[in-house]
């Protein structure tokens, strides 16, 4: 095996919009200590929303491809929302903002050509955002969440096929296979909340240990990074480089590495020189350990201070390495204050800047901050842990849904799935009693309930554009390709985006019984062949795709059908790979074995059928979330229309509804094969 390049490494810390002067800056660095192969930008890269009319020019600059970029660079989101300009070319591109920058996900994982696998986490730690949020917030959110951290570390477990192809992109450098979960580099904007411990080093910012993530320990527990970098050391941040540690159980003891950068623009210290805000370092991929590092402490996440003997307070006199020399009963400083309650000499709220509390009994804790959204009614003036609409209730006794959402299994309003007395009956254990708060086998849906059975009295039949023997066709409710009151023009009359669903109720192909699926089978594939038929004659392509997911709670399969450009048709494969890495979906290069894998309601599956003829297969792992509208996604970016991937905001009135199903279906009948 040829030996591993060794990869030269520039880190920077926040830009807060100054990246025009970053890169000037880095190329200055470049020619004196390089070359480098690529630099890293930690924390908050383009600065708060509405920023200086400079910032926004930059903004602009850079997004045109006008601005200089000396080195490859990733960049990360800090700790404010992304613009809505670089949101909407992320969902476009997979990442590549412009030639040389690369956006990351927000909880995501590359591998890079050479092998080195480099994890990011983006955002601030908020505990009532990260307990209460139902999803893993996105660019627009400051924050992240619980489905942030799962995200993350699913992704790092994830094993991706190489590519056959360059495309360009962010996606061309995660072509690398591996299935093991420790990471080369770690990027996030906060600390871990453990770091500090068992370091001699002072924190030049106190404040800073109060705002750390604790989630984040049991990441580094699980990825155990031999580099890890943050920006959220405080308010201006701070350069703090801590001693080296190792993992004991790890083969020649892995070692770790943290440094906390200062920030390039935005806040400066008020006194005193600039923080250092630059690191340069070398790192060889799947190296294996070198010496034990002289000046290397106890592992601050292996060897808790809750571990170690307890000491009477008397005792417990010394040096302290974050407020000085005061008394230190052994526990970290987060928990245990001063006897008085008071901060130590030096401190200052970060919030009110007064010198009388610490920023977690701040008064002014508890007022959002200026343009600040409450995530769960979407309405200012409060937190989220202060919403009136928190604990509000639905009909079922369980918590009232967002506004817009609509139960699947009952198409009510006032509860989610998981309260739907319909999907979810609670059954009784042994001798007349429950578990302790668990629920009984949910219910599986009846074809009555089921939104996709003809019987169901509630289905949008006005939609239904063919029916067969075995299928049927149907338009669905806010269709990808927009259309009468939301169309500049419709290439395929009635837009064209269809469902084929069997008639008869399975959750999906693979669970259909071998008796009974050949029929099925064969008038879904006779439908398909006549949408092709159908879409070429408007100079389209289909793309089909089924979310074969299995559902304790059952489901109804149905294939979509999505007519796209001629001219895109060589993009969609690409598209679908660049897509699924950004969310550590992989695809199987043996599609038919994977289906048959499937068969019989064996595994969940996610497939594609590209305009070529060719199919795409990714395997739904057990405990591995995987988004229901990713397809959907993959196609919205695609066609440039990141607007559309919402189907709820793309509905439209009966009326309008009712003239598409009528358009596309005179239009189908020619093609329609069950005539």
């Amino acid at each position: 095996m040829a030996e591993s390049k060794t990869i030269k490494i520039l880190t920077v810390g926040s830009a807060a919009g100054s990246i025009k002067e970053l890169f000037a800056k880095v190329k200055a660095i470049d020619s004196k200590h390089g070359k480098f192969d690529f630099v890293l930008c930690v924390g908050d890269f383009f600065g708060p929303l509405g920023s200086s009319s400079q910032g926004q020019e930059n903004l602009a600059t850079l997004l045109d491809g006008e601005m200089d970029v000396p080195i490859e660079c990733y960049i990360m989101q800090g700790e404010n929302p992304l613009p809505d300009t670089i949101i909407q070319k992320f969902a476009k591109t997979g990442g590549e903002l412009c030639k040389n920058v690369f956006l990351l996900s927000k909880s995501g994982l590359i591998t890079t050509a050479s092998g080195l696998r480099i994890a990011c986490l983006g955002g601030i730690y908020n505990e009532d955002v990260y307990s209460s949020a139902e999803a893993a917030p996105g660019f627009a959110s400051p924050f992240f969440s619980s489905h942030s951290i799962e995200r993350l570390l699913s992704n790092t477990l994830t094993t991706t096929a190489s590519s056959k192809q360059d495309y360009k992109s962010l996606a061309s450098i995660q072509s690398s296979s591996s299935s093991s979960q420790l990471i080369d580099i770690l990027i996030s904007n906060t600390w871990s909340d453990s770091i500090s411990q068992f370091s001699s080093i002072p924190i030049p910012n106190q404040e800073t240990v109060l705002t750390t993530a604790p989630p984040l320990d049991d990441v580094m527990r699980r990825i155990k990074p031999r580099y890890h970098f943050a920006a959220g050391g405080g308010s201006p941040p701070s350069f703090w480089e801590r001693e080296p540690f190792v993992w004991e159980d790890e083969p020649g003891g892995r070692v770790s590495r943290f440094v906390s950068l200062g920030a390039f623009g935005g806040e400066q210290p008020a006194s005193g020189k600039k923080q250092r805000w630059f690191y340069a370092f070398s790192i060889t991929p799947n190296a294996p350990p070198g010496p034990r590092p002289a000046n290397a402490t106890i592992n601050p996440f292996t060897e808790g201070i809750a571990r170690l003997p307890k000491r009477s307070l008397d005792d417990a006199v010394g040096e302290n390495y974050i407020f000085g020399n005061i008394q230190h009963p052994g526990k970290r400083v987060k928990q245990d204050r001063p006897q008085n309650g008071k901060p130590p000499p030096g401190y200052k709220c970060r919030r009110c800047e007064s010198t009388e509390h610490f920023i977690n009994d701040c008064p002014e804790r508890s007022k959002p901050p200026e343009g600040y959204v409450c995530k769960i009614c979407n309405t200012p003036g409060h937190l989220v842990r202060d919403c009136p609409t928190r604990h509000a209730v639905g009909d079922t006794g369980g918590k009232k849904p967002k506004e817009g959402y609509v139960c699947r299994a009952c198409g009510s309003d006032a509860h989610y799935l998981d309260d739907c007395p319909v999907a979810n009956q609670r059954t009784s254990y042994s001798g007349g009693e429950r578990g302790r708060g668990r629920r009984g086998p949910p219910k599986e849906i009846e074809p009555s309930e089921c939104w996709f059975c003809l019987a169901n009295p509630n289905l949008a039949k006005h939609l239904i554009v063919a029916i067969g023997t075995e299928c049927y066709v149907t338009l669905p409710k806010g269709q990808i390709i927009p259309t009468q009151s939301a169309a500049d023009h419709v290439d395929a009359p009635g837009g064209g985006h269809v469902l084929i669903v069997p008639i008869s109720h399975f959750p999906t192909y693979t669970t259909i019984p071998s008796d009974l699926a050949p029929p099925i089978v064969d008038e879904t594939e006779k439908y398909k062949s006549a949408l092709r038929g159908f879409y070429a004659k408007h100079f389209c392509v289909p793309v089909f795709f089924e979310v074969g997911r299995i559902s304790g709670k059952g489901g109804h399969a149905h294939v979509q059908a999505v007519p796209i450009p001629d001219r895109l048709k060589s993009k969609v494969e690409a598209a679908f790979i660049t897509e699924g890495r950004s969310q550590g979906i992989d695809f199987e290069e043996d599609t038919d074995g994977a289906l048959e894998s499937c068969q019989g309601g064996r595994g969940g599956y996610f497939r594609v059928d590209l305009p070529d003829g060719g199919k795409m297969v990714h395997l739904i792992k057990e405990h591995v979330p995987f988004g229901i509208q990713f397809g959907r996604q993959v196609l919205v970016n695609l066609l440039g229309m990141p607007e559309r991937l919402d189907w709820k905001a793309c509905t439209l009135t009966e009326e309008e509804d009712r003239a598409d199903a009528a358009a596309f279906k005179a239009a189908f009948a020619p093609f329609d094969p069950s005539g």
